[in-house]
C-alpha cells in the first residue's frame, strides 16, 4: 500500500497519471488477472481512493476525482472451527502464537487489539480489559469481561517475562500474526481456508451455539451495530426450538372449517 501511495504521488506530482475512470479499471482489471480475489482489490482501491480524495480536498492538485467502484464481495462469511479442529490447531502453534490464538478464542478480540494489548490495560483484580477508542474499530472505548480462560493466559504470560506488552516473541511485542509459522501449522492440522480473524468469528460462533443472546454478543464484541451480529443467528437454532416449545397455546381444533379452542388437557 505505501508503495501504491508513493508512486501514485510521485506520478500526480509530475502529471503524469490520468486520473479518469477508465484507468482505475485497467488497474482494477489488472488486479483481477493475478487470481486475487475481489476483496483484495477492494482493499487496493479504497487505498486508491483515499489518495485521490486527498489530491482533490487537500493538495488541490485534481479539481474533480473519478468515482472509484468497489466490487461485489461475498456478504456474511462466516468460518468457525469446532472444538476439535481448534485443539487440533492450537497443539500445533508455536508456543507464542498458542497463547494470542487461545486469548482470541477466549475474548473474540481482533488481532490489533491482541497484539497492541498492554499490562496497563488489565485489571486482574475485576477480571477486566480496558480498550481506548482510538484502537477500536468503531472508535468507542471498550471494556470487557475476562473469562477464567482468558486469565489463565493472562497469568501465564505474566509469568513468561517482564515487558509494556501483554504478547511478545523473544522480548519484543508480537506484530504479526499470519507468518509462516501460522499457514504452517494451519497445513499441518489439514485447516483449509482460515484467516486469524476467523477466531473471532469462531468465538462469537460458540457463544451463539452455547445459547448466549445476541444482544449481549453485541456487547462482549464491541460491535456497533446488531447487523453484524446477525450473522451468526442461524447458528443458534437448538436455543430458539427450546424457548419454541415453552409456549402454551390453547389446543386449536378445526371443525367443519372453523377453529375451536380447547382448553390443554
Amino acid at each position: 500500500r505505501r508503495r501504491l501511495n508513493y508512486r501514485f504521488l510521485a506520478s500526480v506530482s509530475r502529471g503524469q497519471v490520468q486520473l479518469d475512470r477508465d484507468a482505475i479499471d485497467r488497474v482494477t482489471t489488472a488486479k483481477l488477472e493475478t487470481g486475487v480475489k475481489n476483496a483484495t482489490v477492494n482493499r487496493m482501491l479504497e487505498v486508491l481512493r483515499a489518495v485521490l480524495r486527498a489530491a482533490q480536498e487537500e493538495w488541490e492538485w485534481v479539481d474533480k476525482m473519478p468515482k472509484v467502484r468497489l466490487l461485489q464481495e461475498p456478504k456474511g462469511r462466516i468460518r468457525f472451527l469446532t472444538h476439535a479442529e481448534a485443539a487440533i490447531l492450537i497443539a500445533e502453534l508455536p508456543p507464542h502464537l498458542c497463547q494470542i490464538a487461545l486469548f482470541a478464542l477466549a475474548t473474540g478480540l481482533r488481532q490489533s487489539n491482541i497484539t497492541q494489548l498492554r499490562w496497563s490495560q488489565v485489571d486482574f483484580e475485576n477480571r477486566r480489559l480496558r480498550i481506548a477508542g482510538d484502537e477500536m474499530k468503531n472508535g468507542k472505548h471498550f471494556g470487557i469481561p475476562l473469562s477464567a480462560e482468558a486469565v489463565v493466559v493472562l497469568r501465564e504470560q505474566s509469568a513468561a517475562g517482564q515487558s509494556e506488552y501483554v504478547f511478545t516473541y523473544r522480548g519484543n511485542p508480537v506484530t504479526q500474526v499470519s507468518t509462516k509459522a501460522w499457514r504452517s501449522a494451519l497445513k499441518r492440522a489439514g485447516i483449509e481456508d482460515f484467516r486469524f480473524h476467523d477466531l473471532r468469528h469462531t468465538w462469537a460462533s460458540w457463544h451463539v451455539q452455547s445459547g448466549t443472546p445476541l444482544q449481549v454478543l453485541k456487547e462482549l464484541g464491541g460491535w456497533e451495530s446488531m447487523e453484524m451480529v446477525m450473522r451468526y443467528a442461524h447458528l443458534n437454532q437448538d436455543v430458539l426450538a427450546k424457548h419454541a416449545i415453552n409456549l402454551n397455546v390453547p389446543n386449536l381444533r378445526i371443525v367443519d372449517g372453523t377453529k375451536s379452542a380447547q382448553a390443554a388437557g
